[in-house]
């Protein structure tokens, strides 16, 4: 009877959206969330963040409230209800994180009721702002490391075939892709392992449909968009590597791979994947690569851990001569790009490319033959970083280098400042 009547409560509100809206759905969540929780959220910068993503610690959120079920939960701001989401990021079937997204405004401090119901499973479905998804076929075979028949099917998980490798027609698009209402990506999941980027016309999701016709179709212009970066023998954009005998060398010779769907949500995607025995710089190394996009944003998360202790990690941006070459001001403290703008894209337009690093991870700024690259020191085995690609056709795209150099400092500014959760 009690879901019975909070489905008639909100059907109501549905019918009536300006009949005391907020009262009505007030008490449905009261009905379905009886406990409480409030978290105080404050931007400690003194400018503006839109669409800023919230990450609630699940140890943290505990402590608070040890009852806490991430399974049956909203986020609610005195504007209304957030759209928010649990997340396991380690992949081992709990939550770690609540992921939430809003704006604030200078100085501003956003007191956060949290209700949740102690057991059970009882979750909104919100908008989809973000995706992630891994697609190959099934019911053909592999012949001559050619893959003949079968159709495509979504997966959670693969442990890639010893019969594939680039242009196998096996993987749809190639790899994995992850996309936000900003912008798309995807990488190789075959020796190449280099990033490319879908640019987007529309903030819909649109990995679903890429692809499906053939493995072309993507580099010609939709209504969606396209793929708009030409990667060649380079890092494309962000992929990792290895600085060594003069050269940044991708993940290319591996025992094996796995890749795993971690999230694919509303306002927070993630991939992980597994790659054994990678040999480079006369080493084998075991790495952990976790990519992740929060609606909102056009930046990808690049959280990597590895084995063995090696003497750095890379990663950067395909080189053109169209370009111009963009960095950070000397005075920037804590976190740093390395970017690039200029007529790059595959769409003949202006596409800027950058990647964020922390400074005091940062060995050196190298170029090869394809790739303009930042060297790093991992500390204990793991290294963070950012990357980002933004496209002049996207909705309210971005036109001019000074434009881009501005959303780059604006970036830095609040990676340097992280909002503040109590």
């Amino acid at each position: 009877m009690l879901s019975l009547r909070i489905f008639a409560m909100m059907t109501l509100v549905a019918i009536f959206p300006g009949y005391s809206q907020w009262r009505e759905v007030g008490a449905v969540h009261a009905q379905a969330y009886p406990e409480t929780l409030a978290i105080s959220v404050k931007n400690p910068a003194g400018f503006a963040r839109l669409q800023t993503g919230i990450v609630f610690d699940m140890v943290q959120l505990k402590a608070k409230a040890p009852a806490f079920n991430p399974g049956a939960f909203v986020v609610l701001s005195q504007d209304g209800e957030l759209a928010g989401q649990a997340v396991d990021g380690d992949g081992n079937g709990s939550a770690d994180q609540i992921v939430c997204v809003a704006d604030f405004a200078p100085y501003e401090t956003k007191t956060l009721t949290v209700r949740y119901a102690k057991s059970g499973v009882l979750q909104h479905a919100y908008p989809k702002r973000t995706q992630a998804e891994l697609s190959h076929k099934v019911g053909g075979k592999f012949v001559n490391r050619k893959y003949e028949g079968g159709t495509f099917q979504n997966v959670q998980y693969l442990r890639v075939p010893s019969e594939h490798t680039d242009h196998s027609f096996y993987i749809r698009y190639e790899g994995p892709g992850w996309e936000s209402d900003k912008i798309g990506y995807r990488f190789y999941l075959d020796w190449r392992n280099a990033i490319d980027i879908f640019g987007k016309k529309t903030p819909s999701m649109v990995l679903q449909n890429v692809g499906q016709d053939g493995f072309d179709s993507y580099h010609e212009m939709s209504d969606w968009g396209m793929d708009i970066l030409k990667v060649g023998e380079s890092l494309g954009i962000g992929s990792l590597a290895m600085w060594h005998a003069g050269k940044a060398q991708r993940i290319a010779h591996t025992d094996s791979v796995t890749c795993a769907i971690i999230a694919n949500g509303a306002v927070y995607s993630q991939i992980q994947t597994k790659y054994f025995g990678w040999k480079a710089g006369g080493g084998r190394y075991n790495v952990v690569s976790n990519l992740a996009i929060t609606a909102g944003s056009r930046l990808t998360k690049h959280a990597v851990e590895i084995s063995g202790n090696p003497e750095n990690l890379c990663t950067g941006i395909v080189k053109f001569d169209s370009t111009r070459l963009l960095a950070s001001p000397p005075s920037h403290a804590g976190w740093a790009y390395l970017a690039t703008y200029g007529k790059q894209s595959l769409a003949n337009d202006k596409l800027g490319l950058a990647v964020l690093y922390r400074k005091h991870d940062l060995i050196e700024v190298r170029g090869d033959q394809y790739s303009h690259v930042v060297v790093f020191k991992p500390a204990n085995g793991q290294l963070t970083y950012y990357f980002l690609a933004a496209w002049e056709q996207e909705p309210n795209g971005i036109k001019a280098a000074e434009e881009f150099e501005t959303y780059l400092n604006q970036t830095v500014a609040e990676l340097n400042s992280p909002l503040v959760i109590e």
